[in-house]
């Protein structure tokens, strides 16, 4: 029987990190995944992280996933692909299927880092061929490059439904709706925002009733629900589509922890029924440790740390590195999770019906409700009417991010101490028109306008990240906040450079009056 020092089960972001921290002080260590090529997720994300530097904020997940692989191959850690593990038990030992054999593999310790899987709903048609999952549409898209649809119907608000959606649209499909049963957003108000500007609707308190089909979907009917969750009769509202998407939720992939016989919990702040851990990964069973999903759904990026802290812990509790080495580093990565736990979306946050920001500013209703913001925008501190060209921040909710300060070489921009402050803008420093900021948000929230740029007229520069790029001197529509047409408008300028990586800048010319409000461009 092969014997290692640390079996990790699963090669995303969690099981990665983890082995490579134990790897890198000189533990004997096997990553076993099922999958053809490692990196979980990661490489389906092609959005930009949120954070901060430490937490690889601004860079694509594919883009961390590769940096991920580099690093594990460097502290020679051995990656088993096509490898399911199949069993695996209180003394450390391991059943894993390679091909059709099954073999046995004995651990001195084991970190369980499975992830999850994504939930789902039933409703009539939902065994229907056209009926997937949103991870499922990102691994068309991103991973093998084909449409999953033409016209589909998005049902989820979180993080994942509002990405998904826009990588859709990236895509070429069109998304008909974003439905969601809840009655507000689940995920943050800035991808909302980026997928409303673009003209999808969204329809809050309303989930689906019935998918239409025989042998595919060819259309989808929703209706609103009370707060109880029960149809209200007479609402219902038709889509011709031919796929239906669910961003639902995550489930921890928990079942070999039980197995192993670790102590578990069913904890909805945790998305469901998880192994009970230590602040370290440590389960109830010597030797057995978790990290990233399988122990509570959260970002990527905490993923990687905790992956982080339970790799440093077996080392520590197998004598690699001292006590005060370990402390030092768990400090450090400790902070780094921290950080990402605050604001509107912390943990504790859950549920909790939020109405001001951490400023004390009124969160905006119809971003909650509709997935733009109207008037109000002018109430948050990014959002000023400056002469001549400045930045405009349009990020009105406590988000764990920042790096558009650091981007900006002339100090516009402004976060506070905490990385959940709202943006501000300096009204005393010269924007260059750079465009570092507005390449560098994550949320792609920030715009450079010039309100007067003579003869009534005036520029916005916005993110841009679809092909085909328009090109200088084509005129079309600029569209609202939410994605409605408001006046013509003009490309005067496209900027691509490696330093935005693959966002372009687009600057149109509008006139001055919708300076304000103009926020897409479609040719």
């Amino acid at each position: 029987m092969k014997r290692y020092e640390l079996i990790v089960i699963g090669a995303g972001p969690a099981g990665l990190s983890a082995a490579i921290e134990a790897a890198k002080v000189g533990m004997e260590v096997i990553v076993f995944d099922e999958n053809a090529r490692p990196g979980g997720q990661l490489f389906k994300q092609i959005h930009k992280f949120f954070g901060s530097k430490e937490h690889r904020a601004k860079v694509r997940g594919f883009k961390i996933g590769e940096d991920l692989l580099k690093e594990a191959e460097e502290a020679g850690v051995t990656v088993q692909l096509n490898a399911t593990v199949v069993g695996l038990y209180p003394e450390k030992e391991v059943n894993v299927r390679i091909g059709d054999e099954i073999k046995h593999i004995k651990g001195d310790s084991v970190i369980i880092a499975t992830g999850a899987s994504e939930a789902v709903v039933n409703f009539p048609g939902w065994t229907l061929p056209g009926v997937i999952g949103a991870g499922a549409a990102q691994t068309m898209m991103n991973l093998h490059h084909i449409q999953p649809g033409k016209k589909v119907l998005m049902l989820g608000s979180g993080n994942v439904g509002l990405v998904v959606s826009y990588q859709l649209l990236q895509a070429g499909c069109e998304v008909a709706a974003l439905v969601d049963a809840a009655p507000k957003i689940g995920g943050y108000g800035v991808h909302a925002a980026k997928v409303s500007r673009c003209g999808v609707p969204f329809y809050l308190s309303h989930t689906i009733k019935e998918v239409e089909g025989t042998d595919c979907v060819t259309g989808v009917t929703i209706a609103e629900v009370d707060s109880s969750f029960q149809f209200i009769p007479g609402t219902e509202k038709h889509f011709d589509v031919d796929t239906v998407c669910l961003a639902v939720g995550l489930n921890p992939m928990s079942q070999l922890a039980e197995m192993a016989q670790c102590q578990m919990e069913d904890n909805p702040k945790k998305a469901g029924f998880v192994p009970v851990a230590d602040e370290y990964g440590r389960t109830s069973v010597d030797g057995i440790y978790v990290a990233g999903d399988v122990s509570g759904i959260e970002e990527a990026s905490s993923a990687m740390i905790e992956g982080r802290i339970a790799g440093i812990s077996v080392a520590r509790d197998f004598e690699y590195v001292s006590e005060e080495e370990f402390k030092e580093k768990v400090e450090g990565f400790e902070a780094a999770l921290g950080s990402l736990r605050q604001g509107m979306f912390a943990p504790e946050n859950r549920g909790k019906n939020i109405e001001k920001t951490e400023e004390g500013i009124a969160v905006s209703k119809n971003l909650l409700k509709k997935g733009y913001l109207e008037e109000e925008v002018f109430t948050f501190p990014g959002v000023k009417k400056i002469k001549g060209l400045h930045p405009v921040i349009e990020c009105t909710q406590n988000i764990p991010c920042n790096p558009c300060q650091d981007a900006c070489p002339k100090g516009c921009i402004k976060i506070g101490e905490k990385i959940t402050s709202l943006p501000d803008v300096d009204e005393n420093s010269q924007c260059v028109g750079c465009g570092m900021c507005v390449a560098s948000c994550s949320g792609q929230a920030i715009f450079l306008v010039n309100e007067d740029t003579g003869d009534g007229m005036g520029t916005v520069t916005l993110p841009y990240e679809f092909l085909p790029l328009p090109k200088v001197g084509d005129k079309g529509t600029a569209l609202s906040r939410k994605g409605e047409k408001i006046c013509e408008a003009e490309v005067v300028d496209i900027r691509t450079s490696p330093a935005y990586d693959h966002t372009s800048l687009l600057t149109m010319r509008v006139p001055s009056e919708f300076v304000m409000n103009a926020r897409f461009y479609t040719g």
